[in-house]
């Protein structure tokens, strides 16, 4: 009798132990996992969009070229970009215009003309607060002087302060000898609707 109680009670023992060692080894595990979840920094907004690999994934349609652009343009107007990040943000919106767009703007004045519009943006306390870009189906592509363009529209609603504004933009894309739909320019909607009237 006392032999089975012995055999028992040892049995037992070790089964408990195994036990406790599972749940002892599942804690830690949890535990770990925990912190390295909080260790694997989450992208902000900003970076995000700097990790875009243009070279390799460029926007496929005017859309998605615009739909990008307008990622880079809230990083500008909505983020609090270091000056690093600034101006590797206009580097990759300028990978999404046409040469000569480019050639029109060089970089020193472009970037100073963007921190200037950046900083006024700030000072009067504007953000954007939507973007709504026209649907695929209402791009309108033609063809001119032997190149393919694109236009698309874009609506832009800015908050300032309790006041609310819209705009709407106008893109024109013209495609480049790889078949990359490149930024070539732009203008407010009724600006060219005084355009058309004038003429």
């Amino acid at each position: 009798m006392k032999t089975k109680k012995g055999k028992f009670t040892i049995q037992t023992t070790i089964v408990l132990m195994v036990l406790i060692l599972l749940v002892v080894g599942y804690y830690c595990y949890l535990v770990n996992r925990s912190n390295r979840s909080a260790q694997e920094k989450v992208p902000t907004t900003v970076e995000s969009v700097l990790l875009r690999d243009l070279e390799h994934y460029y926007p496929p349609t005017p859309k998605e070229v615009i739909r990008y652009y307008n990622d880079i343009i809230k990083c500008f107007y909505n983020e609090n970009c270091s000056q690093e990040e600034l101006e590797a943000l206009a580097l990759k919106a300028r990978d999404l215009y046409d040469q000569e767009l480019l050639d029109n703007n060089e970089w020193d004045t472009y970037i100073f003309n963007l921190e200037a519009e950046i900083q006024d943006f700030r000072k009067n306390n504007r953000k954007i607060s939507n973007i709504s870009l026209a649907s695929s189906a209402s791009v309108e592509e033609f063809t001119q002087d032997g190149y393919k363009f694109a236009k698309i529209r874009c609506g832009y609603d800015i908050l300032q302060g309790r006041e609310s504004s819209s705009s709407r933009q106008v893109y024109l894309l013209r495609k480049d000898g790889d078949g990359r739909w490149k930024i070539y320019g732009w203008d407010l909607e009724e600006n060219l609707r005084e355009n058309i009237q004038e003429n």
